[in-house]
């Protein structure tokens, strides 16, 4: 929890040290809304939502609002599957987390090349959990292993290929992806 608390401390003062010292230089503003962004990953013990024990692939995707200079706005969904054994019983758990990821852009203060985008974000949201059990089963089906709230921090970079097409790569707290953003 101390670790979480300083790395949300720390994120605060880089967002306000961040804009202070790009508010002092030549002013301009760039868009980075408008981007749908389609993610695939390896989520594994936990992610962000702590409900497997093991890797899976995982899907996400977001679309990108432009708030104010620098930082952004995007509901995003996740989506995640697997199929288990508890008691010799088979079910399959399905956990789509919902929310929304704030991000802040740092392509100004790094003086960046206008292909890259470097950022750090902070994710808000809820998992949506469905377990179904086999037939025979009749035990607790309405069981919940972790909390479905979770906040997610994250860094990450993205290369814009052309206009309308870029790659990232986004590592996590939680799930870490790479995907493809259309502009």
């Amino acid at each position: 929890m101390k670790k979480r608390i300083f790395t949300i401390a720390l994120l605060s003062l880089f967002m306000i040290f961040g804009t202070n010292l790009s508010a002092q230089k030549r002013v301009f503003t760039e868009n980075h809304g408008g981007a749908l962004n389609l993610g695939l990953g390896i989520g594994g013990y936990g992610g962000y939502y702590g409900y497997y024990g093991r890797s899976l692939p995982v899907f996400s995707l977001n679309y990108e609002f432009d708030v104010a200079n620098n930082f952004t706005l995007a509901p995003f969904a996740t989506f995640v599957t697997y199929h288990d054994y508890y008691n010799n019983y088979g079910y399959r758990e399905t956990i789509i987390p919902i929310g929304v990821k704030g991000t802040y852009y740092f392509d100004q203060l790094l003086n960046a090349n206008s292909n890259w985008d470097f950022y750090l974000a902070g994710s808000l949201g809820f998992s949506i959990v469905k377990t179904a059990w086999e037939g025979s089963y009749l035990g607790d089906s309405n069981y919940q292993t972790a909390n479905p709230l979770f906040l997610d921090l994250h860094i990450g970079t993205e290369y814009h290929l052309s206009n309308r097409l870029g790659i990232f790569l986004d590592l996590s707290t939680g799930v870490s992806t790479i995907g493809l953003a259309i502009h």
